[in-house]
């Protein structure tokens, strides 16, 4: 499966930018193929303002964050690979997420037919052969650990 961490951080700063936030992206700026301005990192990090005003052609693809922004009175192109994002939050409130590692994930591969038929089946699970009763939805769960109760 693809990572969710580009979808994710897509919709949250959507997310701000209807709330009138301020997008701040935290990067790990030790990462192979981050390309930030280094006299501006700290303790292996830096953050950054990603709001339309503060940046121009941001792009925020499955890969990679990418935008053109002044530092210092410079321009530069910054790219950010998806992998060396920390977090993205709000300025004014820290309202956001942090990222944590991912596994790396090998390329999705459609199951096979014989691979759906032996999948297990609720009733499998649960021991059960049929639908459960009306008598015994009425029951109250016990006590300890939480479940997943199907009701139909």
């Amino acid at each position: 499966m693809l990572s969710s961490r580009p979808y994710l951080a897509r919709a949250l700063y959507q997310w701000l930018l209807d709330n009138d936030q301020t997008p701040y992206i935290v990067v790990d700026a030790e990462r192979e193929g981050v390309m930030v301005p280094e006299q501006f990192v700290q303790n292996g990090q830096i953050v950054l303002n990603v709001a339309p005003t503060a940046v121009r052609d941001l792009y925020m693809e499955n890969e990679a964050i990418t935008f053109n922004a002044r530092f210092g009175g410079q321009p530069m192109q910054v790219v950010v690979p998806m992998e060396s994002l920390v977090a993205l939050y709000a300025r004014e409130n820290g309202v956001g997420m942090v990222f944590g590692h991912e596994p790396v994930m090998p390329g999705y591969v459609e199951p096979s037919r014989e691979a759906e038929e032996e999948r297990p089946t609720l009733s499998s699970v649960d021991g059960e052969e049929g639908a459960t009763e009306s008598s015994e939805r009425d029951e109250t769960p016990p006590k300890g650990r939480p479940s997943l109760r199907v009701i139909k």
